[in-house]
């Protein structure tokens, strides 16, 4: 059965020290931070959306995602797809924002440029990949959640449990 892939890869991951050591980490970058940007490709996005909503309405915090159509159309066609989230941040991060990028192959250039960006603009960045331990994304963050398996659904879905055990943290403290 499939579920004990997802039950297997859940408790070991859960209760490694790598992934304790990240959680904690990510719970400072949350700390005295009033922005949060999340960027994602397709059901990444729409975990960025999810989020977006719930880091407001639960904590409070102003947060955005690159998920507007006309957002995506404009900027991919002005700029290119590889640089669309990454111009985008030009005109809204601000120094001390938090960008969230999500990318389960973790090799996406739109999502590793906007990176660069948000450092450039002087923000942290936290990310969440998958896949292969050689990812990009997976060297660029202050905090790096990677889970070692090729596996979409698995993926996507510890991203979502990471993002939400987070919260849910930061909101019972």
């Amino acid at each position: 059965m499939q579920i004990n892939i997802y039950n297997k890869f859940y408790n070991e991951y859960f209760e490694g020290e790598e992934f304790k050591e990240s959680f904690s980490k990510g719970m400072q970058l949350l700390e005295n931070r009033k922005r949060i940007f999340f960027i994602g490709n397709g059901g990444s996005n729409s975990i960025c959306s999810h989020m977006m909503e719930d880091y407001a309405k639960i904590a409070r915090f102003q947060s955005f995602t690159f998920s507007d159509p006309v957002f995506i159309t404009c900027y991919s066609n002005d700029y290119g797809y590889e640089n669309a989230m990454k111009e985008w941040l030009e005109v809204y991060f601000e120094k001390g924002d938090l960008l969230i990028a999500i990318s389960s192959s973790g090799n996406s250039p739109n999502i590793l440029n906007a990176v660069d960006k948000a450092y450039e603009k002087g923000g942290d960045v936290l990310t969440l990949s998958g896949f292969k331990p050689d990812n990009k994304l997976r060297q660029k963050g202050d905090v790096n959640y990677f889970l070692e398996i090729e596996n979409y659904g698995v993926v996507e879905c510890f991203h979502q449990v990471i993002l939400h055990s987070m919260l849910d943290e930061y909101a019972n403290k």
